[in-house]
C-alpha cells in the first residue's frame, strides 16, 4: 500500500497569502499529494526569554516571525481545492476558547466536504500562553481535555450539552455540524498524553525524529492500546521539515533531511518499511517563494513514488 504524502503551505513572510495559499494548495493537489498542513506559531518574543522548545541554548527560527493564522489559512486553500485532506499538525488548543475552536472546526469541514483533519497540540511558549491562553501554562493538560471533550459534543447530535471547567452549554442547537466525524490527533510525548491519545483521539502527530525512535514509540503506543481495550486503529502522520538546499549537502555534518531532493527522499526512504500511513513534508520553511515552493514541492513528490515511497 502506498504511503499518503501531505504537505505544509505557505504561512510564512516570504509568501503573499492571499495569492501564494490557494496557488501552492492548486498545485500541490495536482501533483498528487494528499493532504495540505499548517502548524500554529501566535507570536515571537523580541527579546527571546524563553529558548525554543523550552530547550537551553535553543533561539527560535526566523521562519516563527509572522506566521499566518492556521485556520484562516486552510479556509483559503480548503476554497480553492477538492480533494486534499485539510489538517493542521499542530494547532495549540489551549490557546483557543474550546467552544469556538469546535464551531470553527466543524463549519470549516462542511465547507470543504469532510476534509478535516485537527491535530491538536498543547503548546510550550509561555509567551504565546500569557499572550492568548485561555487558562495558565500548568493547565495546558486540563484545557487541552477539554478542547478535545467539546469538539465531540459540539460534532455530535442535538441538542448539546456540556458542564466543564471553561465551557457550560446547558442545551442548545449547535450547526453547522461537521460533514463526518473529524478526525483528531496529537503528538503524545508524554506517558499522559500517550494515554490522552489512546483514549480519546483517533491519530498520532509524531515528528521524524528517527525511524528507530519513530518505531519504538510507535509499539509503545500500540502495546498501551491493547492494554487499555482500544479495538480502533490508530492513524500515523509523521511531520517533516526538511533544510531543503539546491545543491547537494557534503560533509560529515549533515542532519536528516538536509540537503537536496535526493537526500530528503533517501531520509523518507529509511521509514519506509515500519508501515506508516502518511508523511507531511513542510517544505515551506525553506523556500525563498512560493514558486520555489512549487518547483521542489513536484520533485520530492516524483522522486519519493518512483522509489517505491
Amino acid at each position: 500500500m502506498t504511503t499518503r504524502l501531505g504537505i505544509g503551505l505557505p504561512q510564512n513572510r516570504q509568501y503573499d497569502l492571499g495569492k501564494d495559499v490557494p496557488d501552492v494548495a492548486r498545485a500541490a493537489e495536482d501533483i498528487g499529494y494528499d493532504s495540505l498542513w499548517v502548524y500554529e506559531r501566535a507570536l515571537f518574543p523580541e527579546p527571546q526569554t524563553q529558548p525554543l522548545y523550552g530547550v537551553p541554548g535553543l533561539p527560535w527560527p526566523d521562519a516563527y516571525r509572522g506566521v499566518a493564522e492556521p485556520l484562516v489559512t486552510l479556509t483559503l486553500a480548503a476554497a480553492a481545492t477538492q480533494r486534499a485532506e485539510l489538517g493542521t499538525a499542530v494547532l495549540v488548543a489551549p490557546l483557543h476558547i474550546p467552544f469556538q475552536l469546535a464551531k470553527s472546526l466543524a463549519t470549516l469541514d462542511a465547507a470543504s466536504g469532510g476534509r478535516v483533519v485537527a491535530g491538536l497540540g498543547s503548546g510550550w511558549s509561555l509567551d504565546e500562553y500569557a499572550a492568548q491562553g485561555v487558562r495558565p501554562f500548568e493547565e495546558r493538560g486540563k484545557v487541552m481535555d477539554e478542547v478535545i471533550e467539546v469538539c465531540r459534543a459540539v460534532w455530535g447530535p442535538d441538542p448539546v450539552v456540556y458542564e466543564g471547567r471553561i465551557t457550560k452549554i446547558a442545551s442548545a442547537v449547535v450547526g453547522p455540524k461537521p460533514a463526518r466525524p473529524i478526525p483528531i490527533l496529537l503528538p503524545a510525548n508524554t506517558p499522559r498524553a500517550m494515554r490522552r491519545l489512546v483514549d480519546h483521539a483517533d491519530g498520532w502527530l509524531p515528528y521524524a525524529d528517527g525511524p528507530e525512535q519513530v518505531a519504538e514509540s510507535r509499539r509503545r503506543l500500540q502495546d498501551l492500546a491493547a492494554e487499555r481495550g482500544r479495538t480502533r486503529p490508530l492513524r500515523t502522520v509523521v511531520r517533516v521539515n526538511p533544510d531543503y538546499t539546491a545543491k547537494r549537502f557534503e560533509g560529515p555534518d549533515r542532519r536528516p533531511f538536509q540537503g537536496d531532493v535526493e537526500q530528503i527522499v533517501a531520509d523518507l526512504m529509511e521509514y519506509a518499511e515500519i508501515g506508516l500511513d502518511e508523511f507531511l513534508v513542510d517544505l515551506s520553511w525553506a523556500a525563498r517563494d512560493a514558486e520555489e515552493l512549487k518547483d521542489v514541492a513536484a520533485e520530492v513528490y516524483s522522486a519519493a513514488r518512483a522509489a517505491g515511497f
